[in-house]
């Protein structure tokens, strides 16, 4: 079996960042990566200007005790006067500072009479002052190619004036999932049988990451179902992914069929929930089979299936960040495997859900965060442990 580590450098040597590109307009990029770089043609913000409501003036004419008169009035989006010795400007928050002004005293620490203004404490030089171009310069990279957009970023992009941006085509991803003994909700259930949770789960968690899906539903467990499920899978995607018939079981045909048509390149890591985990190419295809039980399935996803599809959409960074928290827990039984376990951060501590099985799908609606456990270690109350948030693995 590979190492965790192992297994995602692995596929993320395999993961060739797609070609194709075309042009979006900026409000509907959310979640895509961008191809080409964004470079700023203006200079952000364009003017000196006010950071608060108050009164912009001379800190040479400064003095306690002294009424200096307002001799205009600046609101945001107006170009006030060179400012008069002696005096001060009206200014609110964005407004140009007035040529002359070397401060800006912010109206709670101002007295007002009639059309006068007295400072009551001392300014600063340059305070509440927001200086031009100190956000961003004309001719400034503002947005690298292989970032993924999120709000932040496309608030960056508008604040250039950028209506389009060129970005990857979406990572056309087809999707089924093996067992007999698996249905879709709204079919009642026959003895022996349950409703399919992975589809709903890896639907979801291939949208957010902005795939286009294929959702090819359940293939019985048969070899050359499978086969043909493949091939029809093959046809139009760029990465297949399945659920279940990756173990060895007598019914667990997906490996083989993948070897049929195609070629394995790695099977099986050493990490629990999720050790059957298959990676395979069929022609120019992907292919990546995930373990059926939920958790064991969920979990695989957030480590591997992520960071590859990330990869495989242009994306330069894929790597989630972990931090280290104290256990509010004893974890007594060193496994022969690295484990992760389904807990939430709470007051400042890893608390893990009682029941790790990884049939329990409730542990990860529960969970905010994975602990991660090396093999052969225990864990003490108060020992520091590895969290890796799920905001940062499904995000």
């Amino acid at each position: 079996m590979l190492s965790v580590d192992e297994a995602r450098a692995k596929l993320l040597e395999h993961a060739r960042p797609l070609l194709e590109t075309e042009a979006i307009p900026a409000d509907a990029a959310l979640n895509r990566v961008l191809a080409e770089p964004l470079i700023a043609e203006v200079t952000v913000p364009p003017l000196d200007n006010s950071a608060m409501d108050g009164y912009a003036l001379r800190l040479a004419d400064w003095a306690e005790d002294k009424w200096l008169h307002v001799a205009q009035r600046i609101p945001a989006g107006q170009l006030g006067h060179p400012l008069i010795i002696g005096t001060a400007a009206r200014i609110f928050t964005g407004a140009p500072v007035p040529e002359g002004a070397d401060t800006v005293a912010m109206q709670e620490d101002c007295e007002t009479k009639d059309d006068h203004v007295r400072i009551l404490k001392a300014p600063k030089p340059g305070a509440n002052i927001r200086r031009a171009g100190e956000d961003i310069a004309d001719g400034q990279t503002v947005l690298h190619a292989g970032e993924r957009l999120n709000a932040a970023k496309l608030g960056v992009a508008a604040s250039v004036g950028a209506t389009q941006l060129t970005v990857h085509r979406r990572l056309k991803v087809a999707l089924f999932f093996t067992g007999d003994e698996i249905v879709l909700p709204g079919h009642p259930l026959k003895v022996g049988q349950i409703y399919n949770s992975n589809r709903a789960t890896l639907l979801a968690l291939l949208q957010g990451l902005g795939c286009e899906v294929q959702d090819l539903g359940i293939v019985s467990d048969d070899f050359e179902a499978t086969v043909d499920a493949l091939e029809q899978a093959t046809r139009h995607a760029d990465v297949v992914i399945t659920s279940g018939g990756v173990s060895v079981g007598e019914e667990d045909h997906v490996k083989a069929a993948v070897e049929k048509l195609g070629r394995i390149e790695m099977w099986k890591v050493a990490m629990k929930p999720g050790k059957p985990l298959v990676y395979g190419q069929i022609g120019d295809c992907d292919f990546l089979g995930l373990p059926g039980n939920p958790v064991s399935a969920f979990v695989v996803f957030c480590l591997f299936v992520r960071p590859f599809l990330l990869a495989r959409m242009g994306a330069a960074d894929t790597a989630p960040l972990g931090f280290s928290v104290p256990a509010a827990f004893d974890w007594k039984r060193p496994g022969q495997r690295r484990e992760f376990l389904r807990a939430r951060a709470e007051n400042g501590r890893a608390v893990l859900y009682p029941n790790q099985s990884s049939g329990v799908l409730t542990s990860a609606a529960w969970a905010d965060g994975l602990v991660d456990i090396e093999a052969g270690h225990t864990v003490h109350e108060g020992d520091a442990v590895r969290f890796w948030p799920l905001s940062e693995l499904l995000k």
